[in-house]
């Protein structure tokens, strides 16, 4: 890549793979037409609630690290407004619901992001990123492709992710991100790279073992 490159875009190229794949996925095509099974749904919002438990604290912990207050400020939106409407959402589907116990790939995701939390900020914030990008990239996807979507029984889901106010999220998060790209060293760069495409392959993960219904084997 030349130096002009955003870091945000060599992240994406080297990802985009895996978010196609992600489109290919039952939970996804199934979800788009209506015809993913509720019950499937249902384990995945209830890993998801899970996942955000964690999301959110080291979204405030990303805020606590970072030095320009625009970005503080950012960061503690995400992790408070953002975060609460997409708690609300899947409280309003699984709140007469028995939540199960989490799943062996929630549990990977989350741990790998907090593991990131002893690396630079950069890498920190880059391992957060996959959760906005993705899932507006899906949700944008799922949107355009979703078949007959009044009648969907996820629509409040899918209105949610296609929310222009969730791509705003989305477009700052990558601009803060490409900011702490331009001063991290070369190996922390790659770094921030290399933990973006782990975290889309956690998201690929994610959707898949909710189709599955993963549970611990023992």
């Amino acid at each position: 890549m030349n130096e002009t490159t955003k870091w945000s875009e060599e992240a994406w190229l080297a990802a985009e793979h895996i978010y196609h794949n992600i489109l290919d996925l039952p939970f996804v095509t199934e979800l788009a037409h209506g015809a993913l099974p509720q019950c499937k749904f249902l384990f995945y919002l209830a890993q998801d609630s899970m996942y955000l438990d964690t999301y959110s604290r080291m979204l405030a912990h990303v805020a606590s690290r970072l030095s320009d207050k625009s970005h503080v400020e950012s960061f503690l939106k995400f992790a408070s407004d953002g975060i609460a409407v997409e708690r609300a959402l899947h409280e309003s589907f699984i709140s007469k619901m028995e939540m199960p116990s989490q799943s062996p790939s929630c549990l990977l995701y989350t741990s790998v992001q907090q593991a990131s939390a002893l690396d630079p900020v950069c890498v920190e914030a880059a391992s957060l990123l996959p959760c906005f990008w993705v899932y507006q990239r899906v949700g944008e996807h799922i949107a355009a492709t979703a078949s007959n979507l009044d009648s969907n029984p996820y629509k409040s889901w899918i209105k949610t992710y296609g929310d222009p106010s969730f791509a705003e999220s989305t477009r700052r998060a990558i601009e803060i991100c490409d900011h702490l790209a331009e001063t991290a060293s070369p190996d922390d760069r790659q770094r921030m790279t290399d933990i973006f495409v782990t975290c889309t392959r956690l998201e690929w993960l994610f959707w898949e073992s909710a189709y599955n219904m993963e549970q611990w084997k023992v």
